[in-house]
Formats: structure tokens, C-alpha cells, sequence
């Protein structure tokens, strides 16, 4: 019987150019292609803190599929859809650390029982890492984004179209338009 070798950050390095993966209970997951809907929603959020950040000259807007370095017990790392990152850059390697919000964008596969015990279990680990706020934006069913907090992971406050979704105290002051993140004919 062999042992299991713990996938490492040089892994990580190594997953195909421009892949999408995380490091999750020792093992290289990796997430593939995503769908338009999927790609316009995570695209409008980093163009808004994109221009909250050269507004305010604090953080950075991080795209998809930059990597964030933590050492969680059973997770090395995270690739939000979009983040906002308060502090130094780190050139041509990943980000240390926890983004300070962080932004996940419902694909087909991320509904059902079984995925929302993954998507929850992956919230208490951006919490656990230090990240003050995380979305879960649904475009493709219920059309919302439910904002989860570190002082109430439990309870997220759900902005729907219409509405304008923030991410205190994340990201001070700066929020958008729910409309935003849908596709237009």
C-alpha cells in the first residue's frame, strides 16, 4: 500500500498555462472552463474594483485565476472568480495570504446538496484564512448574491436586481449594481 504524496505550491505552478486550481485536502483540484454568463459576472466585479481601487488608491482588484497561498490545515490555497487584495504585490508568484474579499461565481455544478456543503465548507476556509467578506453570486437560477461575512458567516444579507450589492467592511464604501453582473442581448 503507497503513501499519498501532499500536493505542493511548485504543483500548483506547474497545472497548465492559465489553469484554474486550488490545492484542497492535499491534492491539485482543478476547475475547468467556465461559461459566459460565469466569465461576464466575474469580469464586471473586477472592473468595479478595479476603478473603486485607483479611486481610492488602497488594494487591488485580482482577476480569475490568480492564486492566494494560505496554510489552512486542509487547504493550501484559493483561485476566487474576482478579489480585492490589500497589500504588497508579489510579482511573477502567487499571493500570500487571503484575499480580503473574495468573490465565487456559480457554474452549473455548484447546486444541489452536496455542493452547497462544498461552498459553505469553502467559505469557513476564506474566513479561517482571514478574508472579511465573501460573495456567492448565482446568475444562472435565482439571480442574487448573497454576501457572507467573517463576523456572521452564517447569515448573508442577499441583494437581488435592482438592488446594489457591497462588501463591507471588506471593501469601505464601494459597491455595484446586481443588474451589473447579467448579460445583456
Amino acid at each position: 500500500m503507497g503513501t499519498r504524496r501532499e500536493a505542493t505550491i511548485e504543483d500548483l505552478y506547474n497545472v497548465a498555462e492559465d489553469g484554474k486550481a486550488e490545492i484542497v485536502n492535499g491534492e491539485v483540484v482543478v476547475m475547468g472552463p467556465v461559461g459566459d454568463a460565469h466569465g461576464h459576472a466575474s469580469l464586471e466585479v473586477v472592473v468595479s474594483l478595479r476603478e473603486y481601487a485607483k479611486r481610492t488608491k488602497g488594494g487591488r482588484a485580482i482577476p480569475d485565476p490568480v492564486a492566494f497561498v494560505v496554510n489552512l490545515p486542509h487547504r493550501r490555497s484559493f483561485c476566487p472568480d474576482a478579489a480585492f487584495h490589500v497589500g504588497p504585490s508579489f510579482g511573477r508568484k502567487f499571493i500570500e495570504g487571503a484575499p480580503v474579499f473574495a468573490v465565487e461565481v456559480r457554474s452549473d455544478g455548484d447546486y444541489g446538496a452536496a455542493a452547497e456543503r462544498r461552498l459553505a465548507a469553502k467559505r469557513a476556509d476564506y474566513f479561517a484564512a482571514g478574508t472579511l467578506v465573501v460573495w456567492d453570486v448565482d446568475v444562472l437560477r435565482d439571480g442574487l448574491v448573497s454576501v457572507y461575512r467573517a463576523a456572521d458567516p452564517l447569515t448573508p444579507a442577499v441583494y437581488r436586481r435592482g438592488e446594489h450589492a457591497e462588501a463591507e467592511p471588506a471593501v469601505p464604501g464601494w459597491s455595484m449594481a446586481v443588474d451589473d453582473l447579467f448579460l445583456t442581448a
